[in-house]
């Protein structure tokens, strides 16, 4: 098995970062990076979503505490993060859906 899901779920925040800009450039499997934020001041487990240079959210607060302990260990590499699912027509909150599994050790 070269990879195991560990959650699915849409991009907390996307409204409010840089979802609209980079929105055009998004497409299903597209990569995206996980970046811890300790000091962020809503969350102290936040983890945020990143499309190359753009912030486009978050992994929702009652999904990332054990997700942010792994990247604050150092073990960012070990996750697959991708985008599954695009609506445009939905409510903001929910037009982007990710998928996040851990790769296989090598």
């Amino acid at each position: 098995m070269e990879k195991r899901h560990l959650l699915t779920s849409h991009i907390a925040g996307f409204s409010y970062w840089d979802g609209a800009e980079a929105f055009s450039e998004l497409k299903i499997g597209t990569t995206l990076k996980l970046v811890r934020e300790p000091d962020n001041k809503f969350d102290p487990y936040a983890v945020a979503i990143y499309y190359e240079d753009y912030k486009l959210g978050f992994i929702p607060r009652d999904s990332n505490h054990e997700i942010s302990k792994y990247l604050e260990m150092g073990y960012g590499g070990i996750y697959d993060v991708r985008i599954n699912r695009i609506s445009p027509e939905s409510h903001p909150e929910d037009q982007i859906g990710f998928i996040i599994r851990i790769k296989a050790r090598e």
